[in-house]
């Protein structure tokens, strides 16, 4: 099998190849020498049963998100289809603006069905074709509670506060409006006093 690595990460080595002949990604789940070898080989196995699953669930409820072609607990890794479009990241502001109301819905579908994704970030929604898809799952997980989903919200305002400061309000707007639209008024308003809680709490703690 033919691979070419395309990213390093603090958990995980992405790769690119082919799967029976469709472009592939290539997920491996780094040993970390730290940890006891056991207790890694345990973990690394556990999350990536986890991130497979909550890839399926997310596909299952409609969520534009990578097909899982193999997992191989044994090496810690994933093959799944290869979504070759821009991260969000990368596009120009208007776009940008544009988009993150598709963004909201998708995160309030999620959250909806108790997907936490984990790393909301503006790098992890791709537009492929026209469409917005939304990619690695590696920190997601299953909650309900409500300040869980806060804290997928206030990541996105903080990435779009900070590397599309110049589109943030309205960008944040449109996403809010998304949002609500999946979730529901009253849920995104609940949500919503939940993330400026959750500032409050990093801006006492700057201060102190």
């Amino acid at each position: 099998m033919l691979m070419k690595l395309v990213q390093t990460g603090a958990e995980a080595d992405i790769y690119r190849t082919q799967w029976l002949g469709s472009d592939a990604i290539l997920k491996v789940r780094k040993p970390k020498e730290y940890r006891n070898h056991f207790l890694d080989s345990q973990i690394r196995r556990q999350r990536t049963i986890k991130e497979s699953q909550m890839l399926s669930h997310a596909k299952s409820i409609g969520i534009p998100a990578p097909l899982v072609y193999f997992v191989d607990v044994t090496k810690s890794s994933i093959i799944m289809q290869r979504i070759p479009g821009r991260p969000v990241h990368d596009l120009p502001g208007s776009r940008i603006i544009l988009l993150s109301k598709t963004m909201g819905r998708l995160a309030g579908i999620m959250h909806k069905n108790s997907i936490i994704h984990g790393d909301l970030t503006t790098s992890n929604f791709l537009l492929c074709d026209g469409s917005v898809f939304v990619v690695d799952f590696g920190l997601s997980q299953n909650s309900s509670r409500l300040e869980d989903h806060a804290v997928d919200l206030r990541l996105i305002k903080e990435i779009l506060n900070s590397a599309h400061a110049a589109v943030m309000k309205q960008a944040w707007k449109n996403f809010v409006s998304g949002y609500g639209s999946a979730v529901g008024s009253a849920t995104c308003s609940q949500i919503l006093e939940l993330v400026s809680e959750i500032e409050g709490r990093g801006r006492y703690a700057t201060v102190v």
